[in-house]
């Protein structure tokens, strides 16, 4: 395999385990030195061994998030993943592996088409029907959820589960990489959702309990067996 293609595989490829971050439940936007908190915690993130972080700060504007995302970068160099939430540009520029469109962000055939040969493109869905969607408009993956219940998703219905005609397994059978999310709060949730045709799993509080956040990684080592091996972090 060329160099070429080694390094669009590794782009296009998914996370055993999607950490997404959120300042504000993290608490760092509220210490002395935010920065440093903010090095500290990726600091953290990568000595578990957890391959990826969404970046996910809706609050910040273009520039800060900007700042942001290339600090990140170079904190996190490949092949550590960095994926930025809704903003293909700021992604570009901060030399990110991929961007994330929300359920109600950029259309997802307009971003695959115009940059997916750059970044992985992928996007947040809710209901099976959107997942097909995504797969037909070019996605390279999914985040489907809320698998379990989760505070704050409750606008989006009741949890989804694994089975059922709406649920992770059925959204799984549909041929796209799925990134269950939403309630992994336990390990056990990890083996379930592998069990269920998941190529992952992401969430916010999870990864920034250390205890739990290393009870997941062992358990995603486990569970999708391969793809995060034991030592330095794994690739996307």
């Amino acid at each position: 395999m060329s160099a070429a293609a080694e390094t669009a595989a590794e782009r296009t490829a998914v996370p055993a385990l999607l950490a997404i971050s959120d300042r504000r439940t993290l608490g760092i936007s509220d210490r002395p030195n935010p920065a440093d908190a903010w090095a500290a915690w990726l600091a953290e993130l990568a000595a578990d061994g957890v391959p990826a972080l969404q970046l996910r700060e809706k609050d910040l504007d273009d520039r800060a998030l900007f700042d942001l995302a290339l600090a990140t970068r170079r904190a996190l160099p490949p092949p550590f993943r960095l994926l930025v939430n809704g903003r293909p540009d700021v992604a570009l520029a901060a030399a990110a592996d991929g961007v994330h469109l929300p359920a109600a962000g950029l259309p997802t055939a307009a971003v695959a088409g115009r940059f997916g040969a750059l970044l992985a493109v992928g996007r947040s869905t809710h209901a099976v029907a959107e997942v097909a969607a995504a797969r037909d408009a070019g996605a390279a993956y999914v985040t489907f959820g809320p698998v379990w219940p989760t505070p704050g998703k409750e606008r989006y219905g009741a949890a989804k589960g694994v089975d059922g005609a709406d649920g992770l397994a059925a959204a799984c059978a549909l041929g796209l990489p799925v990134i269950a999310l939403g309630g992994v709060t336990m390990p056990e949730r990890v083996a379930e959702a592998a069990a269920a045709g998941a190529a992952g799993v992401a969430g916010i509080r999870a990864f920034q309990d250390p205890r739990l956040r290393r009870e997941l990684v062992a358990a995603a080592r486990e569970a999708f067996a391969g793809r995060l091996p034991g030592g330095a972090p794994a690739g996307m």
